[in-house]
């Protein structure tokens, strides 16, 4: 484990990259996620329909190919973006429409009677849908929402093919310069990984819980 101790400033590096991608990318995916959930149920034909398409293109698209749209296509039609930024937006994009499937499964479980008696109360269907159905959505997929957000902190790794050195680029860069040492090296790549992960596992039981007694 002395390869591990003696590199450990890298491995904080890489890890404050990968945790800054994680926040940045999971954030927006929430937020993004929650529009594109919100268009995809929406009376509108035109929102729905825009929705359903952003939602099936992405989610039936590598985000290999999401990033290097991101990080080299748009340089190449004028947009200049730091590569942090590129990833960061790469992520987002390609993570939110699986947060908006997620929110809609939930929606779907939301007893009918629910929205129709928004609707007897006055409510227009925005407000139905923050004040009443968005609300019990959210606590019935809080599983498959951190299921997502997991899925996120690993495909944070894809963008260090993207010239971010994030921790497993780190990791990388660390077996080839220490090749007794790989597997203690790639153990601590995996630690920082379940330093993010796990917590996010108990938070969900937590309030898994916690909801679940409330109802």
């Amino acid at each position: 484990m002395n390869a591990v101790i003696d590199n450990l400033p890298s491995y904080l590096q890489g890890f404050g990259l990968t945790l800054s991608l994680f926040a940045i990318a999971g954030a927006g995916a929430l937020v993004l996620g929650t529009l594109v959930a919100a268009m995809r149920i929406s009376p509108v034909p035109g929102l729905s329909g825009a929705a359903a398409v952003y939602t099936e293109a992405l989610r039936n698209t590598p985000l290999t190919l999401v990033l290097f749209f991101c990080a080299i296509i748009l340089p190449y039609l004028g947009a200049t973006l730091p590569y942090f930024a590129a990833a960061s937006i790469g992520l987002t994009l390609y993570t939110s429409p699986f947060v908006a499937e997620a929110l809609r499964s939930g929606v779907n479980g939301v007893p009918i009677g629910q929205a129709e008696a928004a609707r007897s109360l006055g409510m227009g269907f925005g407000q139905s849908l923050t004040l009443v159905i968005f609300p019990q959505a959210f606590r019935t997929v809080i599983p498959p929402l951190v299921n997502v957000l997991v899925a996120l902190a690993k495909n944070t790794s894809v963008a260090g093919g993207f010239f971010v050195a994030e921790l497993f680029t780190v990791g990388k860069k660390l077996a080839n310069a220490n090749g007794d040492n790989i597997i203690p090296i790639l153990l601590g790549v995996a630690f920082f990984y379940l330093v993010i992960t796990i917590p996010l596992g108990v938070l969900s039981a937590r309030l898994e819980k916690r909801w679940v007694v409330r109802r």
